[in-house]
């Protein structure tokens, strides 16, 4: 009788999430405020960081940007002091008499700071930097990535080898019940090509550890700490240069645009929403891929 209770009771919750995901679809959650919360994004001087970093700038974020490149890591940063400043005029709102009163303008706010997210003593030292001179973060953005365009026994050891920053903030978070951790992944972390082993190697770790750090946290009853695992297709941003597609799949999955891909991203991570792939055929893709595998090992055993 038991069996029978919690089976029932897992096929009810199956088709409540079925209901709610169909209501998402109707109507849209609301996304939530980032004002004046502290952002750190890694990776910010080039590709999705930067694009990341003007889309948080645009929602008055406090911008904490992480790069290994100086220049381009300024360069961003001075875009996203040109967003502050178009933000950066008085506004007006009703007064408690009925009157209109006026708002104090956005003081911009945007730090950055140079460093190698392969090198675990750096990733602490600048984790030690950002909390005295700007305070606790509330949103990490995990999105370094490497692309070598090179085999895997061609591939230096540092390539492949890449430290996460989540765990040099996550203490903080936990501590304060409070945060939103995203994992820039990519579809390659579900599936692989050929010349770009260590960029797939490093994703399918960097999900394999956001999944397992969800569970974690869901299970320390953490409901303060969200968590969204962002897995685009290609794209476009130069990095993959190196990278062959298989040619019956080209055709219909071209390279994404990476404005594109930031502003699902942005609307999953402003809805909470655990996970977002683009273009959502990737998980047919993925399941086309891991059928495949099997049939192959059959080939080979001769089944």
């Amino acid at each position: 009788m038991i069996l029978i209770a919690e089976f029932f009771v897992v096929i009810l919750k199956v088709l409540w999430a079925f209901v709610t995901a169909g209501c998402k679809w109707v109507v849209r959650p609301k996304e939530k405020s980032v004002a004046g919360q502290v952002c750190v994004i890694t990776g910010a001087g080039s590709g999705l960081g930067r694009l990341f970093a003007k889309e948080f700038a645009r929602r008055r974020a406090i911008l904490v940007l992480w790069d290994i490149n100086s220049q381009s890591n300024e360069e961003t940063a001075e875009m996203v002091r040109q967003i502050y400043h178009e933000l950066d005029t008085p506004i007006t709102k009703d007064g408690p008499v009925g009157g209109v009163e006026e708002v104090p303008p956005f003081q911009p706010q945007v730090y950055t700071y140079v460093c190698d997210v392969g090198k675990r003593e750096h990733v602490y030292a600048t984790a030690d930097k950002v909390r005295r001179d700007v305070g606790n973060v509330d949103i990490l953005i995990n999105n370094a990535g490497v692309v070598s365009g090179h085999h895997l026994l061609e591939c230096p050891d540092e390539l492949i080898e890449r430290t996460m920053t989540t765990k040099a903030f996550l203490p903080k978070m936990l501590e304060l019940n409070h945060g939103h951790i995203v994992t820039v992944a990519s579809s390659l972390g579900l599936f692989s090509t050929a010349g770009v082993e260590d960029y797939c190697a490093s994703k399918f770790g960097a999900i394999g550890f956001h999944e397992s750090l969800s569970h974690e946290i869901k299970a320390s009853e953490k409901e303060g700490i969200n968590m969204t695992l962002v897995c685009p297709y290609l794209v476009d941003t130069g990095m993959f240069k190196g990278c062959r597609i298989r040619k019956e799949i080209e055709p219909f999955l071209p390279p994404l645009k990476p404005e594109f891909c930031v502003k699902q991203s942005m609307r999953a991570i402003l809805t909470d929403q655990p996970m977002i792939c683009t273009p959502r055929i990737v998980y047919m893709v993925n399941f086309m891929k891991r059928k495949e595998a099997m049939n192959n090992n059959e080939a080979k055993n001769g089944i």
